[in-house]
């Protein structure tokens, strides 16, 4: 597995730090991380627990701000504003939570449509639209029931259904399988790998299971805020 990507590249981050400031304390969360993302590419981001690999993700989705360095989208350099950051989130990017992040009163369509209702797409539409992507991850037949009713891999469904609702470009997946059994973890990650061979989508997921991580195209490890080459994870 190469540790550098190959193809047209569709995310680069150039020398990207991050600093947290707990009271007095300043926390390293990313170190000077230069990194390229092909189009379409499925990365794993692995490490131990307080690493910066999900900051890193945060960085790359537009959900946290980098104190230094560059991050490109296509080419363009990714907006600091909030205006910009708002529409790459609702266009360009879809997320993917371990803790679901869905709406329990709601119905699995309702969920899966929100994005569309922030975006302003008229209701008929939005109806469409969510039926096909929850028809994509196999629970058209669960689209009335509400969201508090489904197992733990269905609620993990409707959220990668949610992500894509937008015709995002990229995926990101903040430990997607850390709240499901392996089984369904592993079908979580089959939709991931579907999602970038057939509709070419990138997709980059924060993962502690080096089981999962090993089915990626490439895995980088992080390790104090920093990219660090070889080893097991490489």
């Amino acid at each position: 597995m190469s540790n550098q990507p190959s193809g047209p590249t569709s995310i680069v981050l150039a020398n990207v730090s991050k600093v947290f400031r707990l009271g007095r304390t300043k926390v390293h969360a990313v170190r000077t991380v230069n990194l390229q993302i092909n189009k379409g590419e499925l990365l794993a981001i692995t490490g131990p627990s307080g690493s910066g690999k999900t900051t890193l993700a945060h960085i790359i989705g537009g959900l946290t701000r980098p104190d230094s360095g560059e991050v490109q989208i296509n080419g363009r350099r990714l907006g600091r504003g909030d205006g910009a950051l708002s529409q790459y989130r609702n266009k360009q990017a879809g997320f993917i939570f371990q803790t679901f992040g869905l709406l329990p009163h709601y119905t699995a369509l309702e969920n899966v449509a929100i994005p569309l209702v922030i975006a302003g797409v008229a209701r008929p539409e939005r109806k469409r639209r969510a039926l096909q992507y929850l028809k994509l991850v196999g629970l058209e037949s669960q689209a009335k029931q509400r969201a508090e009713t489904l197992s733990g891999g269905q609620r993990q469904r409707v959220s990668i259904a949610r992500a894509l609702v937008q015709h995002p470009e990229i995926i990101l997946a903040d430990e997607p399988t850390g709240s499901l059994d392996s089984a369904r973890g592993q079908e979580i990650m089959d939709i991931l790998k579907q999602l970038c061979r057939q509709q070419g989508i990138t997709v980059v997921f924060v993962t502690h299971d080096l089981t999962l991580a090993r089915q990626a195209d490439r895995i980088v490890y992080m390790q104090d805020g920093e990219l660090r080459p070889g080893g097991q994870h490489a």
